[in-house]
């Protein structure tokens, strides 16, 4: 399983995505081969460049002999000034989402990077939808932006599929600050298109008053990570910088990516730990939740008896979480028991790798939950077979025990 994990410590942009892919690896003369396949009337170069101390590789998307971002005049590489008027809808100086889909769909490139650059630019398109309070089909991006969030948002999409990328995550991201000139006038950073694509995603503010992160590097990992947080157990294979424009004096405004196989023998993982005390409610009410805990995807859910304040018995219950069911998982306990409130912290979860393998026993098939450092039967499977065959539990446990140790002679 071949991992690219976004080090966003100074944010991410499009043409630092396809710079970073680049510097990792990624064969920049095919990629720009198959840019040169969108025919943008733009032309594409990569080149070292050192950003506070550390080599790294700046793409530039060129109309004419300009970056597009300059000829672009609106903020650092921010391609979402946008037309709200339906009579300029064919006028050649914009295109909409879906001219820009059928221009990637007709494209020589490969299909994997038309199908994960079709994706991003959906994202990105309802983002600007939601935004603007517009239908999607009436977003349209202004043509030197479009050219380059298209530029970038392939070429994204092509590094990582020259570099044989299964899987993307990222750490959280920092989005800068201040304020950014947009079509419309002054905005906040981040940028209302970036904060709605980052809904969800951990994110944080360091460093200058700057837009660091763009809707195009916002809609790439939007569409594309898997997961925030820690780094996944890797064996790296290389790692790639990607030089944003500016130079900051105190901060190298790069992007890292890191390249590498996941290590499946001890996968890591970041998940949510959500705690609440609780010393007043029923136990009936208790076991209802946890059971609807776990059929909203807790991973999973335990109560511990405590001895709280005024020598109150009562219970830490405490759930698993992965990060994406936060809300859904602290809603329903809001919702489902009498605590005022709940902790919410980060940890990293370590699982190891399991299969499953069926069994034949004399009282019926059994799955066995084998791990590289065990097996087991699986207990709902020997529970559902002693009751339908009215045998003793342990039973058909030393069965399937028996079974699977059989296979193994």
């Amino acid at each position: 399983m071949r991992i690219a994990y976004f080090d966003a410590f100074s944010g991410v942009s499009g043409d630092m995505t396809v710079g970073a892919l680049i510097d990792a690896g990624a064969d920049a003369h095919k990629l720009i081969h198959g840019l040169e396949h969108l025919a943008l009337g733009a032309t594409y170069k990569a080149t070292k460049t050192v950003r506070y101390g550390i080599t790294a590789t700046k793409f530039d998307v060129l109309i004419g002999d300009q970056p597009a971002d300059q000829v672009h005049h609106h903020h650092d590489g921010e391609h979402h000034d946008h037309d709200h008027t339906h009579d300029q809808t064919h006028d050649h100086s914009h295109r909409g989402l879906t001219q820009i889909l059928e221009l990637i769909d007709k494209a020589k490139i490969p299909a994997p990077v038309k199908a994960s650059s079709s994706r991003v630019f959906q994202v990105l398109g309802e983002a600007e939808a939601a935004v603007h309070g517009l239908p999607i089909e009436e977003v349209h991006f202004h043509e030197v932006g479009a050219v380059d969030s298209i530029a970038d948002i392939v070429g994204a999409c092509y590094g990582l599929h020259l570099l044989k990328v299964d899987e993307v995550y990222s750490a959280p991201i920092n989005v800068g600050s201040g304020t950014v000139k947009a079509a419309h006038g002054m905005l906040p950073v981040p940028a209302p298109a970036t904060a709605l694509l980052l809904k969800g995603k951990p994110i944080y503010v360091d460093g200058p008053a700057f837009e660091l992160t763009t809707p195009t590097g916002a809609a790439i990992l939007a569409a594309l990570a898997k997961g925030y947080g820690n780094m996944p157990s890797l064996s790296i294979s290389s790692l790639g910088y990607g030089a944003g424009t500016k130079d900051f004096p105190n901060r190298a405004n790069v992007l890292r990516i890191t390249i590498g196989d996941k290590l499946d023998s001890n996968e890591a993982q970041t998940v949510l730990l959500i705690e609440a005390n609780i010393d007043d409610s029923s136990p009936q009410v208790l076991g209802y939740t946890m059971d609807q805990l776990f059929l909203a995807g807790a991973l999973d859910v335990t109560l511990t008896p405590v001895l709280m304040k005024k020598n109150r018995a009562g219970h830490i219950l405490t759930v698993v979480a992965k990060q994406e069911d936060k809300d859904a998982l602290s809603n329903l306990i809001l919702r489902e028991t009498t605590t005022l409130g709940l902790r919410i912290s980060s940890a990293e979860r370590r699982t190891l790798p399991r299969e499953f393998i069926e069994v034949k026993t004399p009282f019926g098939p059994v799955r066995i939950k084998v791990t590289a450092n065990g097996f087991a039967p699986e207990f709902d499977d020997c529970q559902a077979i002693a009751r339908e065959k009215n045998v003793p539990l342990k039973e058909v446990l030393s069965a399937a025990n028996f079974a699977y140790l059989k296979t193994k002679a």
